[in-house]
């Protein structure tokens, strides 16, 4: 893990309020249907002012550490905030001093073990510690990169 100087960005997606826990029950998980509606093809393409073709998850409004609730929003990186299109949100993503870790090979697996990394990482009190301030995973062809604000 690196720590490194993340630059701000500014998302467009779609939005739910969840927890790990739940997230481990299907029966409760909402992020599957967040990233099926996101992954969708041509699920951002009405929005203007994109930077890339990317996939943004911004994990956000931390209710305490990685026990509690947060926000996760699935979208577009864009210059500017654009008329929202329906149903969807607006996210600015501060710079932030971040670890940032490579997932490569067969998703999601990779993503999943990258996390459980992190969490190794903040359970044993690892430096630097996580900020749980806003978090942010870029999904590309080569896999995914995740950026832990410290």
């Amino acid at each position: 893990m690196d720590v490194i100087e993340r630059a701000e960005l500014i998302v467009v997606g779609f939005a739910v309020r969840t927890t790990n826990a739940d997230e481990m029950d299907p029966a409760r998980a909402k992020l599957p249907a967040l990233w099926q509606r996101a992954g969708a093809p041509g699920a951002f393409a009405h929005v203007p002012g994109r930077v890339d073709e990317n996939l943004y998850a911004v994990l956000t409004d931390y209710e305490s550490d990685h026990n509690g609730a947060y926000t996760q929003i699935v979208g577009t990186g864009v210059r500017t905030v654009p008329r929202l299109p329906e149903g969807m949100v607006a996210v600015r993503v501060p710079a932030a001093r971040s670890l940032k870790l490579a997932a490569r090979g067969p998703m999601p697996q990779a993503l999943v073990d990258a996390w459980q990394q992190v969490w190794k990482h903040t359970e044993s009190g690892g430096t630097p510690s996580r900020a749980f301030t806003t978090d942010l995973e870029v999904h590309h062809p080569e896999g995914v990169d995740l950026y832990i604000a410290v």
